[in-house]
């Protein structure tokens, strides 16, 4: 079995059926806990996490600047949500419309978008969808060139008013935010303004980039987390893509590397999932899942000897992961019996 990070282990179905109730209780209340805040946050179109003025003033960017040529969809009554991430998706190339996107990502009976459902549909249209919480990020990204999806609250705090809009540049020294906003392009918002609105969300704002851009803002840890997403919505080729941009700036990063290989795995490029796993081995020699996951590439390739000597490794190296490592030892013996009658 290819395995992802320690903490992506799947439940095992041999564990007690006691434990399998407690585990469905768990995942029940957890799921119901999710959809209770979910729905606190949500975003029906009826500050700054603040990085103080002298933060933002110190960083080296321009006075002003403003990306030109983002697309603008004029929002229905409630659908924010699929008006700006439309906006977003197709300034990276892709073609939608809000009208397309509304079925993934607006929920009638909330009268609203949930940010869940709009990180989802970024990933599931391979987008890297990538969080930003700080006013400092925020312009920074902008002056890269990259617009910011935000959350703002126009109401108050006892009686919201949510709404998402698009920003796309700023002006410091009229202190104001430009963004795409509700019917109106290129809207002007004093700064002080957009901080309390934008505060209210809990300073909620996501990038949505192709895979092959990386944020200008990007640490190591979020964005492969990002890239993470990719691959739980299956889009193998647009999460190898960006596994590749995360290489090239963080040639070292051990998840990168078990990543890039699993997606050529899923991608049934077994030679090249064969030589990533291989120079991870080389680098990493004391890292039980990258011996575990070349053992799975050798054993689709009939190479069950050479697949049965490297799942020994991983089972001496990394006790912690030993039962699933047995398990892929276990698959290579089977088909290694078979292969002698």
């Amino acid at each position: 079995m290819i395995a992802g990070l320690r903490f992506f282990h799947r439940f095992h179905p041999a564990q007690s059926h006691k434990s399998i109730r407690m585990g469905a209780w768990i995942k029940t209340w957890f799921k119901n806990m999710v959809v209770g805040l979910s729905i606190f946050l949500l975003f029906n179109c009826s500050s700054f996490k603040t990085a103080t003025r002298e933060q933002v003033n110190n960083q080296t960017i321009p006075e002003r600047f403003e990306i030109k040529g983002v697309p603008f969809f004029g929002q229905e009554a409630y659908r924010c949500g699929p008006a700006v991430l439309a906006m977003a998706l197709v300034w990276t190339g892709d073609r939608v419309t809000p009208e397309t996107l509304a079925p993934e990502t607006f929920t009638p009976a909330l009268k609203g978008s949930l940010q869940a459902a709009i990180i989802g549909a970024a990933r599931r249209h391979g987008r890297i969808a990538y969080p930003i919480e700080r006013a400092d990020l925020m312009l920074k990204e902008l002056t890269a060139g990259h617009p910011v999806i935000v959350l703002q609250n126009l109401g108050f705090s006892w009686s919201p008013k949510w709404h998402y809009s698009l920003a796309i540049g700023y002006d410091l020294a009229e202190d104001l935010i430009i963004l795409h906003s509700g019917k109106t392009e290129r809207k002007l918002m004093p700064l002080k303004l957009f901080e309390k609105t934008w505060g209210r969300s809990g300073h909620w704002g996501l990038l949505v980039l192709p895979p092959d851009l990386l944020p200008a803002t990007a640490t190591a840890d979020k964005y492969v987390s990002s890239i993470i997403g990719l691959e739980k919505a299956q889009r193998w080729k647009e999460a190898l893509k960006a596994y590749i941009t995360a290489l090239n700036k963080w040639p070292d990063n051990y998840v990168a590397q078990i990543g890039l290989g699993n997606c050529y795995y899923y991608l049934k490029d077994l030679k090249s999932a064969e030589e990533v796993f291989k120079s991870i081995i080389f680098r990493f020699p004391d890292k039980g899942t990258a011996y575990n996951n070349l053992a799975q590439v050798l054993l689709d390739q009939g190479k069950y000897d050479a697949a049965y000597d490297r799942i020994q490794m991983a089972i001496r190296i990394d006790g912690a992961a030993v039962e699933e490592y047995q398990r892929t030892a276990e698959e290579i013996q089977a088909k290694r019996g078979l292969s002698k009658h």
